[in-house]
């Protein structure tokens, strides 16, 4: 689930983010005052945006950065000066005065970066590898032979395997021929 959370050191400020936010039709998962709070959000988000001023109650955006997982980016709301020499990866800038309309267009364009990205890995996944396929042919061909099925069933019998198994297709259709050529 993707999330936002909002941090600011004064809950104020985080509140009137949070409502600028909810204002432009973005839902808004927490609101904190430090990182722990940030971290115990993040918990149960798979992935997320951190708006957040450059330092928290508890720590600086810098160390936050380094606490999150890869699946969260921050969006540091701060004056030019604070995050001018450059941000690291996955922290974008936005300079105080934040004005609404910005503040709205940055985190809707991160957002649907996110969704890009979650796009693509899951196009990635699906596409098998030449070697990965031939290997899912052989298997199914093996179980048309030996058990008659059609090939509708065997890739069905591929499929379940793998689920049962916890592994992909490939490594399913790998461990099914090794059983069948003994």
């Amino acid at each position: 689930m993707t999330g936002i959370i909002v941090a600011f050191p004064n809950r104020d400020n985080a509140a009137r983010i949070r409502n600028l936010l909810v204002r432009g039709g973005i839902t808004v998962t927490g609101v904190c005052t430090s990182g722990a709070q940030v971290m115990n959000f993040s918990d149960i988000l798979d992935e997320g945006i951190v708006v957040c001023g450059y330092k928290l109650k508890d720590m600086m955006y810098s160390e936050l950065r380094e606490y999150l997982s890869e699946a969260f980016e921050i969006l540091l709301v701060a004056s030019k000066e604070k995050w001018d020499i450059g941000l690291t990866d996955g922290v974008a800038g936005l300079p105080m005065p934040v004005k609404a309309q910005e503040l709205l267009e940055t985190v809707g364009i991160m957002l649907e970066g996110m969704e890009r990205h979650r796009r693509r890995r899951r196009e990635g996944k699906r596409t098998r590898n030449p070697r990965q396929q031939g290997i899912v042919q052989e298997a199914k061909a093996l179980l048309m032979e030996k058990n008659q099925m059609s090939e509708a069933e065997a890739h069905r019998y591929l499929q379940k395997s793998s689920m049962d198994s916890g592994t992909n297709m490939a490594e399913a259709a790998e461990m099914i021929l090794t059983m069948i050529e003994r």
